[in-house]
């Protein structure tokens, strides 16, 4: 499918109150077959996300000590995260500790899926996903550990008021560019 006919089908789909304020845009290079060119989604006429550019507004992390570091991230435990630590440990572990290792445990895991997530970011990714989400459900592109789904998602029209209401502990585990689309998608409401 050509860039100007998906850039239609997926505007077609953005929520009333954002439409016009969203946008996808692209730019390629003709003579210059080693240059992929760029993708990227604007916000009231703002480059919010670039495709293939780690400059853009949003926090990019770079490594796993950055995100276990970074104090704005809230990672919130479960008593299912900490039994699974006691049954680890054997019980000999005190009470407060295990809620630290549980802790470490899960902001490891999430470093890792937020880091493979952030590093297939380009062009000719984001066109592959874009089809990927006119093809599948709503949930499961809501649902979906990519960032480009979850965006897409939370953007579009099919996604109610109750169900953007709902989500706001899962999008606490989400990457930050997933959460500023989010906290976009509530000021509409």
């Amino acid at each position: 499918m050509s860039w100007s006919k998906l850039k239609q089908q997926l505007e077609s789909f953005l929520c009333p109150a954002l439409s016009g304020k969203v946008e996808y845009r692209a730019s390629s290079y003709r003579y210059l077959p080693d240059k992929s060119g760029s993708c990227y989604i604007s916000v009231d006429k703002k480059n919010v996300l670039n495709m293939n550019d780690r400059t853009s507004s949003i926090r990019w992390y770079q490594t796993e000590q950055e995100i276990k570091n970074d104090s704005e991230l809230q990672i919130p435990i479960h008593p299912e995260d900490i039994e699974a630590v006691r049954k680890d440990s054997k019980g000999i572990i005190p009470e407060d500790r295990l809620i630290v290792i549980a802790r470490s445990r899960k902001i490891s895991e999430i470093a890792k899926e937020l880091l493979s997530a952030q590093t297939s970011l380009s062009k000719s990714n984001f066109i592959v996903i874009a089809n990927k989400f006119l093809s599948t459900s709503i949930e499961e592109s809501i649902e979906s550990d990519d960032i480009l789904l979850n965006i897409l998602a939370l953007v579009d029209r099919r996604v109610g008021k109750k169900r953007i209401l709902n989500m706001s502990e899962k999008m606490q585990l989400k990457h930050p560019i997933v959460q500023y689309f989010y906290e976009l998608r509530r000021s509409t409401l």
